[in-house]
């Protein structure tokens, strides 16, 4: 699907953070490093980190989604993406890695340590014989992912030197607002985030979703700096992560900037093993099988 048309949706948004106390250190230091690489970003890869084990749905890579397990497919859609020289998968769980193998994906071993997606694609990353300037992170559950939002969330990244981080948002339907497994998004006037969350924000008096309030659902595809995301992995977690669960907030609570696109997309992520049946009826109203 293509990004959206109007106006206000064309714009690129950009996104800060502010981090207080001691680690301002540590991210002026990663600053440092990062300024020597950014240039060109031509080289990009596209991870699919997948693991096995999950408290809200255990084994969801390997669910069927009408005859093909849930992670080839999103590979089979991200290798549509015409930005990624290379695309794999890292995973630290060999039934996963042998579903994967079978229909013919490249397979990095992690280890089953990475405390985030982010973290076992830093890890692919040092494994990868080729050099990449942009490490694409693309969620496992997004069987329908567009290779248009890949691109866009690519090329937002590359004319974007000051940022280390794009990703993409796009509007949440109002049913969705009280629903911690959609996350919010809100950025202020000049293009910046400002925060995300799994509540609902902006927050008004009423407490209730304002049904005329553009409210942003946050897309779970990510894109970094490939330098970045080694300081990334080395940053402290963070009080905001720890408490919203959302690895995003470690960038911008240590003062990065993320670039943010908004898309025209229905988010079909996979959270629960009620979504498959949506998802499957999805595909069969779209003729995608």
């Amino acid at each position: 699907m293509a990004l959206s048309s109007s106006s206000s949706t064309q714009k690129t948004w950009i996104v800060h953070g502010i981090l207080a106390g001691t680690a301002i250190a540590a991210a002026i230091g990663a600053r440092a490093y990062l300024g020597r690489s950014r240039k060109f970003r031509s080289r990009v890869v596209g991870i699919i980190p997948a693991r096995y084990a999950s408290s809200r749905f255990e084994g969801k890579p390997l669910v069927q989604i009408l005859g093909k397990p849930m992670i080839q497919r999103t590979w089979e859609r991200s290798k549509l993406a015409s930005t990624l020289d290379h695309v794999v998968v890292a995973t630290d769980d060999e039934r996963i890695a042998d579903c994967c193998r079978g229909f013919g994906a490249d397979v990095i071993m992690t280890s089953e340590s990475c405390r985030n997606g982010t973290e076992r694609c830093n890890e692919a990353l040092e494994k990868l014989e080729k050099k990449y300037d942009v490490v694409v992170n693309i969620q496992g559950d997004e069987p329908l992912i567009e290779p248009e939002i890949i691109d866009g969330v690519v090329k937002a990244l590359q004319v974007a030197p000051d940022a280390v981080f794009s990703t993409a948002v796009t509007s949440l339907k109002p049913e969705d607002g009280l629903d911690p497994n959609r996350v919010k998004c809100v950025v202020d006037n000049c293009g910046y985030a400002i925060y995300f969350s799994r509540g609902l924000i902006p927050y008004n008096k009423s407490g209730k979703v304002n049904p005329d309030f553009p409210y942003m659902l946050h897309l779970g595809i990510q894109s970094f700096d490939s330098k970045f995301l080694k300081v990334y992995s080395e940053l402290q977690p963070t009080p905001l992560q720890i408490e919203e669960d959302l690895e995003q907030l470690k960038v911008l609570e240590n003062g990065y900037k993320m670039k943010v696109i908004k898309v025209d997309h229905e988010a079909h992520g996979v959270d629960t093993p009620d979504d498959v049946e949506k998802i499957e009826s999805l595909m069969r109203e779209r003729n995608l099988l």
